[in-house]
């Protein structure tokens, strides 16, 4: 479909008359080119290929409403200058918050920027992409888990949204280390989305560190630029709201206690479940894996 919208913008291009080509002087030589509309055409079709999804197809900095709040609007920026810098960045980003804040909108913006560079990224929600790998052990499935890994762990730019809200198992955790693990060593940047904060209490299972495990929040550290920051949920809004609204809506979260019966606005939320909770041990709190069979 991309094809034929490209070929389409081509026959129609008065520079090249379809042929992706035009001319060009340049100190008094003619010169070939490709035209604007093949280059247009080149950047959809990588687009497509981002699987960047619909909901989020129209999102990039020019939509994402940066409103008086110090921590999102360093959100915003660092999220602006890593993609204006990208390849040439030495770390990835991890984007905190709760849910409905613009996180996955930030990383959709710089996934976008980079796309249009011309460079190869994919975006993946955290469970889509486990429930995916895990489907090619169907032997109905045409798509080998090489496949998937491949694209993955090689992209120039990788999206993971969402991180920390799979259920955990042996086999989680072993194939979420693999693939950022080998991106990690390849020096691929990698962002990252996540409603959990980053907590420095092992006890408590709300935290980053916890829903992880030990080895992998170890790698984000090294890895990624940890970008926190809080607001009232987008999509508690019949209509866009304006940045005033968004700012008032949030100085009116602030300071509240936290606990289940604070209010949601701005807070993180506790989401581990009962099951989770039912398997702390007593005493020390052991995160790291102790090995598995993949699928379990």
């Amino acid at each position: 479909m991309a094809a034929g919208r490209e070929a389409r913008a081509q026959a129609e291009c008065p520079e090249c008359r379809g042929t992706g080509w035009r001319e060009r002087a340049v100190d008094g030589t003619r010169r070939a080119e490709r035209c604007d509309c093949w280059r247009a055409g080149v950047a959809e079709r990588m687009l497509a290929r981002a699987r960047i999804p619909a909901r989020y197809a129209k999102c990039d900095f020019s939509t994402f409403i940066a409103y008086e709040n110090e921590k999102l609007q360093r959100a915003f920026r660092k999220a602006r200058e890593f993609a204006a810098a990208f390849p040439v960045v030495d770390k990835g980003l991890l984007f905190i918050g709760p849910p409905g804040i613009g996180k996955t909108h930030l990383a959709v913006s710089v996934l976008r920027e980079v796309v249009l560079m011309g460079l190869r990224g994919v975006y993946y929600d955290t469970r889509s992409l486990l429930s995916t790998i895990r489907s090619t052990y169907n032997p109905v499935t045409r798509a080998s888990e090489a496949e998937i890994l491949d694209e993955v762990m090689n992209a120039e730019l990788l999206v993971l949204d969402d991180l920390g809200a799979e259920r955990v198992t042996d086999w989680v955790e072993e194939t979420m280390h693999l693939v950022v693990n080998t991106r990690y060593n390849e020096k691929r940047p990698t962002v990252f989305t996540t409603n959990y904060e980053d907590l420095s209490d092992v006890g408590n299972l709300d935290s980053l560190f916890v829903r992880v495990g030990y080895r992998l929040h170890s790698r984000l550290r090294e890895m990624c630029e940890f970008l926190e920051y809080d607001g009232p949920d987008y999509r508690d809004f019949e209509h866009p709201p304006t940045a005033e609204f968004l700012y008032q809506k949030w100085k009116m979260g602030q300071g509240r206690p936290a606990g289940p019966s604070a209010s949601p606005v701005g807070r993180l939320p506790q989401r581990t479940s009962g099951r989770a909770r039912a398997r702390l041990p007593e005493g020390p709190l052991d995160v790291g894996w102790a090995g598995g069979k993949a699928g379990t």
